[in-house]
């Protein structure tokens, strides 16, 4: 419905001689942008009209002359939403007409260039007061929202973002709610989730068989039984959470033997930032990250002797903490113990629960009861976690909150979709300057993640309005068979090139930094398939989109059971032992099978040569004492960082160790006789891990300068998942500055294989772009 249009301050219809057409493209439906548009023109008395379109929002504005009108452009940027984000303002002059005042007009049909939709926002301070005042008519309503705040990504099945489109159009705006969805000069104008007690969504808790538990208040109930030590699934804005008491080792215990997660760490919801002062430490860039609309889990490091229980995150010195973002969780924690565990519903990498049915059915023999609610989710979304390294918040998993937020890229070109990894992955769509990454899917390893990585595919190419000319993915062999999933069926299937795992984590860096030259990429990660058929994971590049020289790597050792080594440190280690001594000294693997394993290495059975980072990490914390078996990927090596620190140390042996290839190796037989002297000394784990911690910088930086030299590129980009780790990282910025170098580290893209279907992505429009030579070995 169009608003009623303004008559200016004598209330006469008046033709003015200067009017401007303005396109406003980026974040700019949802975010309350029309009406403060609206407001603005209202205010400096112009007249004209605004309304969404499929590419953004399109502002006819006229004055008494340009000078008016370039006064209100400058406002329109300076003054916009909070929420917004201004990527684009296109003016065209056009022929002055007979107007009356200012309106709002209503949405025009969706058309080939989608805008943005905004992501999932936490509750806004306006909401959150409403929520919990007596004389609100939306008092303890568990779906309080306004156009700065709610539900937008999860609820969104078609563009433009308008109701609709979305799944609230079930639910009928009662009298009081449609006045102030009509009416521009209300918060809620347009807020399309905005509903009240009378006319929107409900919740109801019911018991592990699927009976409803019949209360007055099951918020509060809900809150009783987590008191009491109760596992509590709950359905929030991105899908169903598992609840426990934190603070009761017991019931955070069973969680674990009922999820059977033995040991990956579980994130927490905190009451608010006073109640989080007492169990961890979180300085000014965690907080504001913390408290950002988009509401993040931020890894924070523990305080010594707050009384956690360690089952919380064994072996790990961080804790992933979130506050409340939906009032819903800020009801929940009103009532209950202020320390909740709060993790995602889904099995083994799968991805999170979405339906009321599938939670009961699924995690009837976790949770003892479910509170639900009738708001259908669209489109699943964990989560988004980050941790504050050298000096800034980045990115881990980028998910709720930031998703479906474009990137935008240094140059434009063909629409391109990168298929991402099989771990963490993720699918992005480049469009023109713009790069859409879309939302944390998880491994790709089973049927069901198939199934919504194919539905995501599909949902990419709806919000985006486009059909990518060509896919990108990983060249690991069975990794075209799985890109065909993108493509559905009965669909023109589109050409599949093949990008290396490494030389996509390097222009992942790039591309977000809108960095076009060459740049030496340290990339250090658990493995991805190399162009020689090995596996490579500790490699130093010097590249850019068009391709890549591999100039220095750890040097390969034999991988006993090949992928398996990830999972069993003992089988890594006993691979870089063989390396270093050409046996298996018994006094290393006692209660192993280390003489069958020794009969595979020397027969080089399933033996795979590697250059991995990730498995040196493994087998040193396996020599330090600390993780033999990794029941979460990457578990050896968080417990052997949360055992080291930073220090004076030196490191252990290192050095170049001969080339291949043109590749030079870097040695690692120095560096692994050095940990087993140490650790059959008897040396704490926490100085051998720091010392090792200070040999891998050492060593990269060395072949960093080297590659400096020769090349005389002073840009180093590092990418790959072993930079998650905030003691390596802090370190290698550190070292790599103090030789003069410029660093390039990622911050809204995550460095681990999350990220990397961005750096696909911008390779495979290099490659329609130039069918360049350096891309050939995408082709072999």
């Amino acid at each position: 419905m169009a608003a009623p249009a303004d008559r200016g301050a004598e209330g006469v219809t008046s033709a003015l001689p200067c009017r401007l057409r303005v396109m406003v493209r980026g974040t700019v439906q949802g975010v309350g942008f029309r009406p403060f548009v609206y407001r603005l023109a209202r205010e400096m008395q112009l007249e004209g009209m605004v309304r969404n379109e499929p590419d953004g929002v399109r502002i006819e504005v006229q004055g008494r002359d340009r000078d008016e009108l370039d006064g209100f452009l400058q406002r329109l940027r300076d003054e916009a939403p909070a929420m917004s984000a201004i990527r684009m303002v296109d003016v065209e002059e056009i022929e002055s007409c007979t107007s009356a005042g200012f309106s709002i007009e209503s949405s025009s049909l969706p058309g080939d260039s989608p805008p943005s939709i905004p992501p999932d926002l936490a509750i806004c301070s306006s909401c959150r007061r409403e929520l919990f005042d007596p004389e609100d008519r939306r008092y303890r309503y568990p779906f309080i929202n306004c156009t700065a705040c709610g539900p937008r990504f999860t609820i969104t099945e078609a563009v433009p973002y308008d109701r609709p489109n979305t799944t609230m159009r079930s639910f009928q705006l009662c009298e009081a709610c449609a006045g102030e969805y009509d009416d521009p000069l209300d918060r809620r104008f347009h807020a399309q989730p905005n509903a009240c007690v009378a006319c929107g969504p409900g919740f109801s808790l019911v018991d592990a068989g699927g009976n409803g538990i019949d209360v007055p208040d099951p918020l509060e109930r809900a809150a009783a039984m987590l008191r009491d030590g109760m596992i509590v699934a709950l359905k929030g804005i991105g899908g169903f959470h598992l609840a426990v008491d934190a603070s009761n080792s017991a019931a955070v215990e069973r969680l674990r033997i009922r999820k059977g997660r033995p040991r990956k760490p579980f994130a927490v919801m905190v009451r608010d930032a006073g109640l989080l002062e007492r169990y961890c430490w979180c300085s000014m860039e965690e907080q504001q990250a913390l408290e950002s609309p988009a509401a993040p889990v931020v890894l924070l490091r523990k305080r010594a002797g707050a009384g956690l229980p360690e089952a919380l995150a064994p072996g790990n010195d961080r804790l992933g903490v979130m506050l409340p973002y939906s009032p819903l969780h800020l009801l929940l924690l009103a009532s209950s113990p202020g320390l909740l565990v709060m993790t995602s519903a889904n099995f083994s990498e799968e991805p999170i629960i979405t339906d009321n049915r599938e939670a009961l059915q699924r995690l009837g023999g976790i949770a003892d009861a479910f509170l639900i609610h009738d708001r259908p989710i669209a489109y699943p979304c964990d989560d988004s976690v980050g941790i504050v390294m050298a000096g800034r918040f980045r990115l881990l998993r980028r998910s709720r909150g930031y998703v479906p937020l474009p990137l935008p890229l240094a140059c434009g070109g063909a629409a391109v979709l990168g298929a991402g990894a099989e771990l963490k992955s993720t699918l992005c769509m480049v469009r023109g300057h713009e790069a859409f990454l879309s939302q944390h899917i998880g491994d790709l390893k089973n049927e069901p993640s198939l199934r919504h990585y194919r539905e995501i595919a599909t949902h990419l190419e709806r919000l985006t309005g486009v059909h990518p000319e060509i896919v990108a993915c990983d060249m690991h062999p069975a990794f075209c068979g799985r890109t065909s999933q993108t493509q559905g069926s009965g669909r023109q299937a589109v050409p599949v090139v093949q990008v290396q795992h490494h030389h996509a984590h390097l222009v992942s860096c790039l591309a977000e930094h809108r960095y076009e030259e060459k740049a030496i990429g340290i990339i250090l990660d658990g493995s991805g398939y190399g162009t020689d058929g090995t596996v490579w994971g500790g490699e130093l590049l010097v590249g850019d989109a068009a391709g890549f020289e591999r100039f220095a790597a750890l040097h390969p050792v034999p991988l006993p059971g090949g992928d398996a080594a990830a999972m069993r440190p003992w089988r890594a280690a006993a691979g870089y032992a063989f390396h270093a001594f050409g046996e298996l000294p018994a006094d290393l693997f006692r209660g192993y099978e280390w003489e069958g394993m020794l009969a595979l290495l020397k027969t080089s059975v399933n033996t795979p040569l590697a250059s991995s980072c990730g498995r040196l990490f493994d087998a040193v914390a396996y020599f330090a004492g600390l993780c033999d078996e990794n029941s979460y990927e990457g578990q050896a090596a968080v417990e052997l960082m949360s055992a080291s620190d930073e220090g004076t140390v030196e490191p252990y042996a290192f050095g170049f160790d001969g080339q291949s290839n043109g590749v030079r190796y870097l040695a690692v037989t120095p560096l692994i006789a050095d940990v087993v002297k140490a650790a059959r000394l008897g040396r704490p784990a926490g100085e051998i891990g720091s010392r090792f911690h200070r040999t891998v910088v050492e060593m990269f930086v060395l072949a960093a300068r080297e590659a400096s030299v020769v090349s005389g590129i002073r840009t180093v980009a590092l990418s790959g998942g072993v930079f998650q780790n905030p003691l390596l990282t802090t370190m290698m910025v550190r070292s790599l500055e103090h030789v003069g170098m410029d660093v390039l580290l990622h911050g809204c893209v995550p460095c681990n294989d999350g990220g990397i279907s961005l750096g696909q992505a911008v390779i495979g429009r290099e490659y329609l772009k130039k069918k360049s030579c350096a891309l050939q070995y995408q082709e072999k």
